[in-house]
């Protein structure tokens, strides 16, 4: 048995436009009538919305440092009825972490590899011509294993400039999928965490649609159907994540909403209920649920906003007194005691942990994490060891509470990152991906 085919698109680093490749790819396949599956390698939190918004179809994580083989099987298997397969790399093809991880160093050609998606390769030829072949051949031959459909040359200047540009490709023996000319107008919005977020920006579905039909024009879709295929399905039985409870209030809106996909199917597969509610309206977690969870975000964007909201916080409360919370990055910090925005304001959170945050001057938080629990979480035991990644610019000013978990990053040292807990509530810096099994 195998997955659908696929193709993987990928780039020497970031910033060459693949995004931009990837969602017009995306639309430019359903237009054409097929059920196109989005994947996303690595552990990137903003992404995926964007690729299902492009290809009308929930866009799954492939992570080959943080998950297992059952896992990574089970998310691959959510491509089940789709025609074609088309994954979006992370940062450059081979770049990944020094120490490998459950199955691997997190490499965007890991995962192509363990799929059997050939890449195609965006380059952007800005200021050469047949010297962007010795990149591309370099990329080619670094493992020679790696399936490879070909290039799409990026921000060409003219039809001399394609013409020596392609030239090169021709002698390295190469294919060109397509050739894009340079504009302005193909960038996506940014923040400091990247992209801003799907729901933000201000008219997603123009620029989409722009970006398919500016694909349609300039890029072989044909060959790059053709060159799609895939390996053998992994396992996928019983491998997606169980749910922490029963009934969930998941807090879901601009300032709360990085939360791993596949999170969420494994828990929806298992019976769990999810109930979302937003913070920035005011609204309340459900009374009923078993556990509220705050994902990360951008709560530094809204502090003002959190801080003034009654039924939120008192509803938040009210639940902390007798059942579990949980926050993750911006989710926690959220639950701490204040939080410092960069003009220097400190806004009062929920006050449920100790934890005060600060953007004033801003701390980069980048990498994987390994925690070792040394309390109970939800859906954790004390002891087990869970697998995720931590992005964030905030400076820890307080973090008063005893340690939820002993935090390592991928070369195995130690962090002040410990995530806090108190009573019913616990907090972490990290997203979680998966329960780690090694």
């Amino acid at each position: 048995m195998t997955n659908p085919p696929g193709v993987l698109i990928s780039a020497p680093s970031s910033g060459t436009g693949k995004t931009t490749v990837m969602l017009g790819l995306l639309r430019a396949l359903a237009e054409d009538g097929l059920t196109v599956q989005p994947f996303k390698s690595g552990p990137d939190y903003i992404d995926p919305a964007f690729h299902r918004a492009a290809a009308g179809r929930a866009s799954f994580n492939l992570d080959s440092w943080a998950m297992g083989a059952p896992l990574l099987g089970a998310i691959a298997a959510q491509a089940k009825g789709a025609d074609i397969v088309v994954a979006e790399g992370s940062m450059g093809l081979f770049d990944g972490v020094a120490k490998p991880g459950e199955q691997g160093h997190g490499s965007s050609a890991e995962t192509a590899l363990r799929m059997g998606w050939p890449v195609v390769l965006v380059l952007d030829v800005g200021g050469q011509a047949q010297s962007a072949a010795a990149t591309a051949l370099g990329f080619r031959m670094y493992n020679p294993d790696l399936p490879f459909a070909g290039v799409i040359l990026n921000r060409c200047a003219s039809p001399r400039h394609e013409r020596l540009t392609r030239l090169g490709m021709e002698r390295a023996g190469l294919p060109v999928l397509g050739v894009l000319p340079r504009r302005g107008d193909l960038t996506l919005p940014e923040r400091h965490l990247g992209l801003i977020q799907a729901v933000e920006h201000p008219d997603l579905e123009s620029a989409i649609a722009g970006y398919a039909a500016f694909l349609r024009e300039h890029v072989d879709l044909e060959s790059i159907k053709q060159a799609a295929s895939s390996g053998p399905a992994g396992p996928s039985s019983a491998g997606l994540p169980r749910p922490p409870a029963q009934r969930i209030a998941l807090a879901q809106d601009s300032a709360f909403s990085f939360t791993y996909p596949h999170l969420l199917e494994g828990w929806r597969a298992a019976g769990a209920e999810i109930l979302p509610f937003s913070p920035l309206a005011d609204e309340a977690p459900a009374p009923d649920a078993d556990l509220v969870w705050l994902p990360g975000g951008y709560p530094e964007l809204h502090a003002g906003t959190l801080a003034a909201t009654e039924r939120f916080l008192a509803g938040l409360r009210k639940h902390a007194e007798t059942r579990p919370v949980h926050g993750e990055c911006g989710g926690y910090m959220a639950l701490g005691e204040g939080l410092i925005d960069k003009d220097g304001t400190r806004h009062r959170m929920a006050g449920l942990l100790g934890l005060v945050t600060s953007y004033e001057k801003r701390k980069f938080n980048l990498g994987y994490r390994r925690a070792e629990l040394l309390a109970d979480m939800p859906g954790f035991s004390a002891g087990t060891a869970l697998r995720g990644h931590e992005f964030h610019y905030s400076s820890i000013v307080e973090q008063p509470d005893a340690p939820l978990a002993r935090v390592f990053d991928a070369e195995g040292a130690e962090g002040p990152q410990t995530g806090s807990r108190r009573g019913h509530v616990t907090g972490t810096f990290f997203h979680l991906i998966a329960e780690a099994s090694a």
